[in-house]
């Protein structure tokens, strides 16, 4: 069996500044793309906006990608991630909906308890990753990626349409709420100032529904894509600018882009599908229990300050501290296989 692996190379920077995987996924076209509720806010806040995944997104602002990599590993910064497709699943046969589609155990989630699984097809390839949350108001809270948003809404509609039909009570609402990031060491300190709950008692994967800087009705997720502590915040999209001004008071906030998020889950060691899982990985092989070889990822650390990398290689060459020769634009490196993640991660949990 083929296993993804991490490299780490020693020599100088020899890739963009721009991670590999976002310079795939970026386009120049700027017609019939999707905005999210805080389009002008990012433009007034000198947003450079790119096309990713259908969508007009900030790429990063007037900081540099690596200023602002750096602010959130040592302070915290708010992304924009409303492009995400979120749904809620509803009724008595919700859960038995969503374990005939994903890779987990459903039924086991406690009250406003998440866990990241995976939509597969007949084969076991991955068809996307999501966040399935068992709320404590009666319905499954879903956030899968914006890049497979017909595909993921297609295969979850047709899935209640066949259990409807089979007598079943199921349901699935689309929803309109712009999402945002909060990451960071300090994001927690930050946002305690503009809840009435006690965010000590709210641990990785669980989430809760709360007024935020006076904005009521937040659905709050201790969970992020940076290896970070921090907060997705789900809120009415009418209210999405309001509450990122009132983030963005605090100096220890820092607007961040498409950029920093990619290099930051890179170091985190989480994959991006599209790059590092598709249909043609099982979760096995993606190490969601990791050719002769492929690099799915890369760029260079601002943490570590060398060349860091995801890619599959043969089992064999797997081991931490193999070395193995990478080509980059026609020209090989030498490169070291590495443990994931590539920097620490700081997930919150309850002592």
């Amino acid at each position: 069996m083929q296993r993804a692996g991490s490299m780490m190379s020693r020599l100088g920077s020899c890739l963009q500044a721009l991670p590999s995987a976002l310079r795939r996924s970026l386009s120049s076209a700027q017609d019939v793309l999707r905005r999210t509720p805080l389009y002008d806010f990012h433009l007034a806040h000198g947003g450079k906006m790119v096309a990713f995944a259908g969508w007009n997104l900030p790429v990063q602002y007037r900081d540099s990608h690596v200023d602002s990599h750096l602010h959130t590993r040592r302070h915290c910064s708010l992304f924009d991630v409303s492009h995400m497709l979120q749904t809620k699943i509803f009724g008595h046969d919700r859960v038995k909906l969503m374990e005939s589609l994903v890779v987990g155990d459903i039924a086991e989630l406690k009250p406003n308890q998440g866990t990241l699984s995976l939509f597969t097809n007949e084969a076991g390839g991955i068809l996307d990753d999501l966040i399935v949350t068992n709320t404590s108001e009666g319905h499954l809270y879903v956030v899968s990626n914006a890049g497979c948003w017909e595909k993921d809404l297609t295969l979850m509609q047709d899935k209640v349409r066949e259990l409807q039909n089979m007598g079943n009570d199921v349901g699935l609402e689309v929803m309109d709420n712009a999402l945002l990031a909060l990451q960071g060491p300090t994001a927690a300190q930050v946002l305690q100032a503009g809840v009435a709950d006690d965010l000590r008692k709210l641990p990785f994967m669980t989430s809760a529904v709360m007024e935020v800087f006076g904005v009521s009705g937040c659905r709050v997720t201790r969970c992020g894509y940076t290896g970070e502590d921090g907060v997705e915040i789900s809120v009415l999209a009418a209210e999405a600018v309001r509450l990122a001004t009132a983030l963005l008071e605090n100096p220890e906030v820092k607007l961040a882009g498409l950029a920093a998020r990619d290099s930051l889950r890179l170091e985190a060691g989480l994959c991006l599908y599209g790059n590092d899982i598709d249909e043609h990985t099982t979760p096995v092989e993606g190490s969601l229990s990791w050719t002769l070889g492929a690099v799915t990822s890369g760029c260079p650390s601002p943490c570590l300050k060398k060349n860091v990398a995801m890619g599959y290689v043969p089992y064999e060459y797997s081991r931490p501290g193999t070395l193995l020769l990478v080509e980059v634009r026609r020209k090989q490196q030498m490169a070291m296989v590495s443990k994931m993640p590539f920097v620490p991660t700081n997930y919150y949990t309850l002592k």
